[in-house]
């Protein structure tokens, strides 16, 4: 896993990240979910689970589009697992969250739970005052086994447009171990019938605003020598807060 935190320039999703949170901002993201990079497909991405304990479980390998963002799902799906690549042997699957290590480091903030590895990313930087967790799919890591791990802790679920009555269903398993349990229902309160049939999920919602880093990308590809007068001066993006 340490081996494959780098390389980020052949890796879809951090150059994808990079226009819209800057190289700096994608690479402290990057390196505290511990996601790598894999020469799988011509540069991909790795989703590494890595438990409570600091233990690797697994890494999900997923392939995606640098200029949107969005998987690469044409001709097929590009995804695959870390362990199947490297053939080992007598190999034993047991799944943790996405970003679990992150709760021994904040054993008091509240946690909330989204389905995508890297709805979980971006959310993160957006809204800082949750631990960001992702299940990996739509039930994925909401078992019985699995949520152990938040066992007192305060748990907010964002569900993708079209999943909420399902994961309504898993609140009583989250309560049985779980401090407090509420499940967000602002998204399904706002999206249009188009954004719901798609699917969107709260990253979609919280990347719709431009972003300073989105502003300038915009600029420069509307006046290219614009990032020439930057590189020549060493100009910075300087963010208000």
């Amino acid at each position: 896993m340490e081996r494959s935190l780098s390389h980020y320039g052949i890796n879809p999703l951090y150059q994808y990240l990079s226009k819209v949170f800057g190289e700096q901002e994608t690479e402290r993201l990057m390196k505290m979910y511990h996601v790598g990079t894999s020469y799988k497909w011509g540069g991909s991405t790795i989703y590494w689970q890595v438990d409570k304990d600091d233990k690797v479980r697994t890494g999900k390998v997923m392939l995606y589009n640098p200029k949107d963002g969005h998987r690469v799902k044409e001709p097929r799906s590009y995804v695959g697992w870390a362990h199947a690549f490297l053939h080992l042997p007598d190999f034993n699957l047991c799944q943790c969250f996405f970003g679990e290590h992150l709760l021994a480091q904040h054993p008091t903030m509240s946690v909330a739970i989204v389905e995508s590895e890297k709805t979980a990313i971006i959310a993160s930087h957006f809204i800082p005052n949750f631990i960001w967790l992702a299940t990996g799919g739509m039930h994925g890591c909401l078992n019985q086994i699995a949520v152990k791990v938040l066992g007192g802790r305060d748990i907010i679920l964002f569900p993708d447009l079209g999943a909420t009555d399902k994961w309504k269903s898993k609140i009583p398993l989250l309560q049985s171990v779980c401090k407090r349990v509420v499940i967000s229902n602002v998204l399904e309160d706002n999206a249009t019938d188009e954004q719901k049939a798609k699917g969107l999920d709260i990253a979609d919602f919280l990347l719709m605003a431009e972003t300073p880093q989105m502003a300038l990308q915009r600029l420069i590809k509307q006046h290219p020598p614009l990032q020439h007068l930057i590189d020549c001066l060493g100009l910075v993006l300087v963010e208000e807060s």
